[in-house]
């Protein structure tokens, strides 16, 4: 027989002839706690799943003085990063019984103080959020109001809030290494927003490489104003429209790369036989390109699981504020066929 949907728990209890108390804490995980019998507790959950018993959350945040819920904003949902970011930032909260509201601020500073304000207004415990623009002052603010706040991704060093995010400038230097060691001088860097602190990251390891392995630095071969497609678009037409145009591009995003795919298609030239690519980000698609994309792959799974580790961490005041936890993840060069061996 199916029952209707109910989150009376004083209904189940009449139905049992227990007491609120005894199905409370059985529904709770508590039965070994407080001795409560076996037999009880499989009584208890059987009948709770026939009468679809769903908690009432309300009820339950009341008296914590929690709604077990976290806000995350993050720039652009449409970015493969972010998505994947989200997704895995909303599965590790799942697992430790915490809902996600998530908000997609576009990329626009304005929208994000917006979200914050409406997150705000949903009371959550919590706020895991990739920023956009420069100024930090309203996360500063909510964050010194005594809000658990943490920044994954795109941070400031000078920020007093907690952050996770890549080795970015290790990744760089890295993948423009490996085209140098390839034979590569004339190397030209797509980069993103100019003023985030991971894009200048991953400029400063471009500029390095070139500078230990004695190459000059060319400042027309560092182009481009975001993290898009139609950057990389755009920038790569304008690169190879010179009599003398760079052999190799380092892309500093995943959308960035496959604008670079797109104009260098469209010039009928080929990857890697007339320009050799390296992409700042793995993705599942990279491996199944035309030519397969070699990459830096940056662990955003992990830096997932451990912003929602971190927050709950502040919430139940297991860390102290007097030293904001600070993480790089370190990257990978996954090495595939878009780079030509010159040498």
């Amino acid at each position: 027989m199916q029952h209707k949907y109910t989150n009376n728990m004083r209904e189940l209890a009449d139905i049992l002839g227990l007491s609120v108390t005894t199905v409370s804490r059985v529904l709770n995980g508590k039965a070994k706690k407080y001795r409560i019998s076996g037999s009880t507790e499989q009584r208890v959950l059987k009948t709770a799943k026939e009468h679809n018993y769903i908690p009432n959350k309300i009820a339950r945040s009341l008296k914590m003085a929690r709604t077990e819920t976290l806000g995350l904003i993050i720039p652009d949902i449409a970015n493969p990063f972010f998505a994947d970011l989200a997704k895995s930032i909303e599965l590790e909260a799942r697992m430790k019984g915490f809902s996600i509201i998530l908000c997609d601020s576009r990329e626009d500073l304005s929208v994000e103080k917006k979200l914050i304000n409406l997150l705000l207004g949903h009371k959550v415990d919590g706020i895991i959020i990739a920023p956009v623009g420069t100024n930090f002052d309203h996360l500063v603010g909510i964050y010194e109001s005594g809000l658990s706040i943490v920044i994954v991704d795109r941070y400031s060093p000078e920020l007093h809030i907690p952050y996770i995010t890549s080795d970015n400038y290790g990744g760089a230097f890295d993948a423009v290494n490996y085209l140098i060691s390839m034979g590569h001088r004339k190397i030209a860097c797509i980069q993103g927003i100019k003023e985030s602190q991971p894009n200048k990251e991953r400029v400063h390891g471009y500029i390095d490489a070139l500078k230990q392995n004695g190459i000059g630095l060319d400042e027309s071969f560092i182009a481009g104003e975001d993290f898009s497609t139609e950057n990389g678009y755009k920038q790569t037409r304008v690169l190879f429209s010179v009599d003398d145009p760079p052999t190799a591009i380092f892309a500093l995003s995943n959308l960035i790369s496959l604008g670079v795919i797109k104009a260098v298609s469209e010039m009928g030239l080929k990857i890697p036989g007339d320009v050799s690519l390296i992409s700042f980000d793995e993705q599942p698609y990279s491996a199944y390109l035309g030519t397969p994309l070699t990459t830096i792959e940056q662990k955003k799974f992990e830096m997932g699981e451990l912003a929602v580790n971190v927050i709950l961490r502040y919430i139940e005041n297991k860390v102290s504020n007097n030293k904001p936890v600070s993480m790089k993840l370190k990257t990978s060069l996954i090495i595939r066929e878009s780079v030509k061996n010159l040498n």
